[in-house]
C-alpha cells in the first residue's frame, strides 16, 4: 500500500489556509478518483482506494499540525506500512506560490509538522512533495501568514499547485520517486 499524507490543520477556521495546502492537494486528488476521505482511524481522517491499479491510503491527521507525527506513527504500526511507500504532501515557505518542490530526505526547515513526523518515524528519509505558499512581506508574522487564507488574486497559482501536487503523486505511484522528482522538479 502508498500511503499519501497531506499536513493541515483540522476544522473550518483553519480550511483554507496556506498551512492547509496539503489536506486541500489529498482533497483534489481524492475527489479526482472518487475516493471518500472520512473513515476516523490513527487520529486522522482516511480514505482508501485505488489509482492506477496501487492500493492507496490519503491520510489528513487530525492531531493539528505540530503534532502530525503523532498520526503517521499510529497508522505505521496499525497498517505494518513502510517510509518507503510514504509521501508527505506540506506547505513550504521557500518555494513560491504555484511551485512544489519534491525531495526524498532532509531536515525540517522548520517546519513542525516535517519535525513531528522525524521525531516519531527516527528518521529524516521519506518522500515529500513541497508546495509554495511563498514567504510573507518583512515584519509579517509567520504565524499570523501560514493561517491566514489564500487571497483571491493567488487563485489560480493555488490550482495549478494542486493539480501538479495530484500529478505527481498519481506518477510516483506507477515509477520512482526519484523518476517523479526528476520529472516535476522544474
Amino acid at each position: 500500500m502508498k500511503w499519501i499524507v497531506g499536513l493541515g490543520n483540522p476544522g473550518p477556521n483553519y480550511e483554507k489556509t496556506r498551512h492547509n495546502i496539503g489536506f486541500m492537494a489529498l482533497d483534489a486528488l481524492a475527489a479526482r478518483h472518487g475516493i471518500a476521505i472520512k473513515q476516523s482511524k490513527c487520529k486522522a481522517v482516511i480514505g482508501e482506494g485505488n489509482i492506477s491499479g496501487t492500493k492507496i491510503a490519503l491520510i489528513k491527521p487530525m492531531t493539528y499540525m505540530n503534532l502530525s507525527g503523532e498520526s503517521v506513527r499510529a497508522f505505521m504500526d496499525y497498517y505494518k506500512v513502510s517510509l518507503e511507500d510514504l509521501i508527505v504532501v506540506y506547505d513550504d515557505l521557500d518555494t513560491e506560490i504555484g511551485r512544489n518542490r519534491l525531495r526524498y530526505q532532509g531536515s525540517a526547515g522548520g517546519h513542525n509538522g516535517i519535525k513531528s513526523i522525524i521525531q516519531h518515524t527516527g528518521t529524516q528519509v521519506f518522500n515529500r512533495i513541497r508546495m509554495g505558499i511563498s514567504r510573507p512581506q518583512p515584519g509579517y508574522p509567520i504565524v499570523d501568514y501560514v493561517l491566514a487564507p489564500f487571497p483571491r488574486k493567488e487563485a489560480e497559482l493555488l490550482q495549478q499547485s494542486i493539480d501538479e501536487a495530484g500529478d505527481a503523486i498519481e506518477f510516483a505511484l506507477t515509477h520512482t520517486f526519484e523518476q517523479t522528482m526528476a520529472k516535476f522538479n522544474k
